[in-house]
């Protein structure tokens, strides 16, 4: 259980989008990742298999495909961006509960995605949140340099006058909490597993309990 006090210093809140303002059950990476897989094959001539492989391995290796595309084959990352994104959100349901448990926070309150912010506008207005944040940033804005690279976290706060020491990160990645904790921000990883390190200040399998406690 969150200890307010621990965020009494937060001024501003800085949530990932996908698998942490959804749940992980909306699935939404399972249309996109064949959307990529797809992508990956008209555009480099190979293979499923093949496209599949260098999905995950880019994945790993730079922080997203789209880096692994960019640096090795010299993608144009716009209509890749375009296309991977093109999805149902149908299944999406808006969550008043959310909603009104990030509005209560005190201070500001912005999305920073690895995905692109017009798909982040789409899954924010699915999910009835599409008025509770003071800005939205994509991957474009830090220059197509994905998390978990600290460097598009400096640009996106450079960007938004973020003061890491007064800032908290929610994510359901891991590895996407290192930088903002090196960096001094608090760090919660939101996901239905733990995942135990010292760069994780608190794990949540509940976001809006999470953060019911702490307004």
């Amino acid at each position: 259980m969150p200890h307010a006090h621990l965020f009494s210093h937060v001024a501003t809140w800085v949530f990932d989008l996908d698998n942490t303002l959804y749940p992980p059950e909306a699935r939404l990476f399972d249309q996109i990742e064949v959307r990529m897989t797809a992508w990956v094959m008209q555009a480099l001539g190979i293979a499923q298999p093949e496209a599949d492989r260098l999905r995950k391995d880019y994945w790993a290796k730079y922080g997203t495909t789209l880096a692994g595309l960019m640096q090795v084959h010299g993608v144009d990352p716009a209509p890749y961006l375009t296309d991977v994104h093109d999805i149902s959100l149908t299944h999406l349901k808006a969550d008043p509960a959310l909603a009104a448990a990030i509005t209560a926070l005190p201070g500001r309150k912005i999305v920073f995605t690895n995905g692109s912010e017009p798909y982040a506008r789409r899954v924010l207005k699915a999910r009835g949140l599409q008025d509770t944040f003071d800005a939205v940033f994509g991957v474009e804005h830090a220059g197509f340099r994905p998390k978990p690279e600290r460097a598009a976290f400096e640009t996106i706060f450079s960007a938004a006058g973020v003061e890491p020491g007064q800032a908290a990160m929610f994510e359901d990645d891991p590895r996407n909490l290192a930088a903002p904790h090196a960096m001094g921000m608090r760090t919660v990883h939101v996901a239905p597993t733990p995942a135990p390190a010292d760069h994780i200040h608190h794990h949540t399998a509940d976001l809006t309990g999470f953060l019911s406690r702490l307004s």
